[in-house]
């Protein structure tokens, strides 16, 4: 072989090489995902409500999101902030995922999200809604799919207001549980009875709490509860012998993942929520029966808020053609949100959470006498909130 046929096999294993490392030139990347959330201890059930939903919105939009495929890493925080964080770290550090999502804990989140929103990952929060990132420490690399965690306890002050003067409030001890009783004092112009503070996560036995709630005798008893927390609180009220003698008024603690177990003892209480399994829009009805028929069961407000966080994300994905490397491309269609939401209307305040409509919903029975809950009456319109007045986004 002539020096000429030597050069021309050293070029081509050289450019073998290469190839073999980085792959072929502008070979599109996969948008890849992480999704934080919990998937053990006893409140896996709503993680793997919200992964069940996020796989259920791959599987609509084909697996695929501007031409590129989807690749989605779950992560299990087990209800623990530095775990979240850690777990976070190595999705943006090791995996170079170009989202987070999920987070159903506001203290897992607020321990987690500057883990990706410093690298410039793009946080989709899908549950959790603490009152720093709405307001004081809003981001733009940060975006929300649920609520400020105030609101949804606002429009349940509103409503107490028609129904009773004194109410007795009860929440864990974690920014949430704080944020939720923050929401009905803003709102509800009656007495506060009492307000308590539980020990988060490990109390699940509410006897003491329940003794001074029928000490102090009030017209109602209002909680936030979610999870499997709820369901215990709503069976000890029950075998306390309160049920039916105070009226009980909640927020996030009944849901689709707990009235098979306590739907008998809930039936037609009533609860506030910015979306619910009846809306009549087309988005909500093909996720409500395509859900029901893939996993045999109705799905969570969590379920709702992660299908439109892969939803929003797609949107973001197409409107720049897949370049991932576009991220100012990619943080202003996040911003437009120019997605079908299964809320119908949706779009973002200023703060990257939504502005959006809460409802009064009441646990009923279905055709099939399966429990579920529907509509009862509009509390706000487009409402924004409290916090977003705080928010100087950083460009």
């Amino acid at each position: 072989m002539n020096l000429r046929g030597i050069g021309i096999l050293a070029a081509l294993a050289v450019a073998a090489l290469v190839f073999w490392v980085t792959g072929p030139p502008n070979q599109p990347d996969q948008v890849r995902i992480g999704f934080v959330t919990t998937l053990t201890t006893g409140t896996g059930v709503i993680g793997a409500d919200m992964r069940d939903a996020f796989e259920l919105a791959l599987d609509h939009m084909g697996r695929t999101m501007g031409g590129l495929d989807v690749s989605v890493s779950y992560e299990d925080d087990a209800v623990d902030p530095s775990i979240g964080r850690q777990k976070t770290e190595r999705l943006v550090q090791r995996d170079k995922v170009h989202f987070v999502s999920g987070f159903i804990w506001s203290n897992v989140l607020l321990a987690s999200y500057q883990a990706a929103t410093d690298n410039d990952v793009f946080l989709i929060g899908a549950n959790a809604g603490p009152s720093q990132l709405a307001g004081e420490a809003c981001n733009r690399n940060f975006f929300s799919t649920s609520w400020q965690n105030d609101q949804t306890t606002m429009a349940m002050g509103e409503v107490l207001n028609d129904q009773v003067s004194t109410v007795y409030v009860m929440a864990p001890n974690y920014a949430a549980g704080r944020n939720m009783i923050a929401g009905v004092e803003r709102t509800f112009q009656g007495e506060i009875a009492d307000k308590t503070l539980t020990q988060f996560p490990d109390q699940l036995d509410f006897a003491a709490e329940l003794a001074n709630i029928r000490a102090a005798s009030p017209e109602a008893v209002w909680v936030f509860y979610p999870g499997n927390f709820g369901t215990q609180f709503f069976q000890q009220y029950s075998q306390a012998g309160l049920l039916g003698e105070i009226p009980l008024y909640s927020t996030f603690s009944i849901d689709a993942l707990n009235l098979p177990q306590i739907g008998e003892l809930v039936e037609g209480t009533q609860m506030t929520q910015s979306w619910s399994p009846d809306m009549d829009n087309p988005a909500n009805q093909k996720f409500v029966g395509d859900f029901r028929a893939k996993y045999g069961r109705y799905p969570s407000f969590y379920a709702a808020q992660a299908y439109d966080a892969a939803m929003l994300i797609r949107s973001a994905v197409e409107a720049v053609e897949g370049d991932l490397e576009d991220l100012n491309g990619l943080r202003q269609a996040l911003a437009r949100a120019d997605f079908q939401s299964v809320r119908g209307k949706f779009s973002f305040g200023e703060n990257h959470f939504p502005i959006q409509d809460f409802f009064l919903r009441e646990v009923v029975r279905d055709a099939d006498g399966a429990f579920t809950t529907r509509i009862v009456d509009v509390v706000y319109s487009d409402h924004v909130d409290p916090y977003a007045k705080d928010c100087s986004m950083q460009p």
